[in-house]
């Protein structure tokens, strides 16, 4: 019971800063665009998923939604990069799939 004491003030520390760390982290605007689009379909299957895609990824990244988090996030989907993987992304989206995937999906 003593040593839950001295180790409880660190476990806080380490979660307080890996939290700090995701707040600040840069959003990397590839896989932010390549999860837009694979969002974007999951809404047109589920409708309750409508207007909460921040929301789930800044929680993916353990950051909470404020001000500075959707500020960096409208700026990595104004990055150039995250306009050409969204283009690829969704070209790739369209395409009907091919008998070897739908049969890797029923697995």
């Amino acid at each position: 019971m003593k040593r839950l004491h001295c180790v409880l003030p660190a476990i806080v520390l380490v979660a307080s800063a890996t939290s700090a760390v995701a707040q600040s982290r840069a959003y990397e605007p590839k896989s932010l665009a390549r999860y837009d689009v694979s969002y974007g379909r999951c809404e047109t299957i589920n409708p309750e998923m409508k207007g909460r895609r921040d929301e789930a990824y800044l929680n993916l990244l353990r950051a909470s939604p404020n001000e500075k988090t959707n500020a960096r996030l409208a700026e990595a989907r104004a990055n150039a990069a995250y306009k050409v993987e969204r283009q690829h992304a969704l070209q790739a989206a369209s395409k009907a799939p091919t008998a070897e995937e739908k049969k890797k999906v029923e697995q």
